[in-house]
């Protein structure tokens, strides 16, 4: 796989916007380019909300993290999509919330697509830390993910691990999604966590509807989009955490989260963290 970073790299594509950093526009981010700034501008023309979820569906992924690590004790994460997520100000990426969150020292191991956000990431927090690594990875060739050698040596996986499939967006096939799901919960040992993040049409209001998949046509063209039920089917036979299969601001909510929180729906995406037995 690391060749192939190489070879992304060599013919990274900056004119066209990508989910991963068009996230990361929205968010607040330093990893994107003009043309996802100008997606997500775009984006809240039609339906004045980007921006607002993407904070929402970072403070998900935070709660979920401290949750994990505090009260369940994780010590290994296995981040798989959406470049590397972080706020505006500094430290508050996703491993910055475990290691300030967890009693020990946790592991996380980002898995990302994405050359840019690979490459900026190895160049600027591997250097400086033991705890985090990033490898380049595909959600749509699993098996090639959880061959990789980073992954395997890496994650100790005699022991329990919290995996977070963030990337569900690039699944459209739906027997593959599954397939990916199954593979990840058979892989990750007894007493591990997997957390669900996907994006929706379910709360866009009816005379909305049109506009927003014709800009998703022209934008993100390959966005998987799936309804409550469908998202649900994919976590079939796992045990769900309180409060369950939710809009992410509705997640075990902090009092200083307030992206979305009068109106969740508006978040754009369900959440979910399941234990696996």
């Amino acid at each position: 796989m690391h060749q192939r970073a190489v070879r992304n790299l060599a013919k990274l594509e900056t004119t066209q916007a990508r989910i991963t950093r068009i996230f990361d526009a929205a968010a607040g981010g330093k990893n994107h380019f003009l043309a996802d700034r100008d997606t997500v501008r775009h984006f809240d023309q039609a339906a004045p909300a980007l921006t607002t979820a993407a904070r929402a569906v970072l403070e998900f992924l935070s709660r979920v993290i401290r949750h994990l690590a505090a009260d369940e004790g994780v010590e290994q994460y296995l981040i798989v999509g959406s470049g590397i997520p972080s706020g505006p100000s500094p430290r508050h990426h996703l491993h910055d919330v475990a290691h300030q969150a967890a009693a020990g020292r946790p592991r996380v191991l980002y898995v990302e697509s994405n050359p840019m956000v690979v490459t900026m990431a190895q160049a600027t927090i591997e250097p400086f830390t033991d705890l985090v690594r990033v490898v380049e990875g595909d959600v749509r060739e699993i098996d090639d993910v959880l061959g990789d050698h980073v992954v395997r040596t890496y994650i100790d996986w005699d022991r329990p691990v919290a995996v977070l499939l963030l990337s569900a967006y690039s699944l459209h096939d739906d027997e593959y999604a599954h397939y990916v799901v199954k593979r990840l919960r058979h892989t990750a040992p007894a007493g591990s966590f997997l957390g669900l993040l996907h994006t929706t049409f379910d709360g866009v209001p009816p005379e909305l509807l049109p506009a927003i998949r014709d800009l998703i046509a022209m934008t993100l063209p390959h966005l998987a989009i799936r309804s409550r039920d469908e998202v649900a089917g994919l976590l079939e036979g796992l045990d769900l955490l309180s409060p369950g299969l939710v809009w992410v601001p509705e997640w075990r909510p902090g009092a200083g989260d307030l992206a979305c929180r009068e109106q969740p729906s508006t978040s754009g995406n369900y959440g979910a963290v399941a234990r696996i037995p």
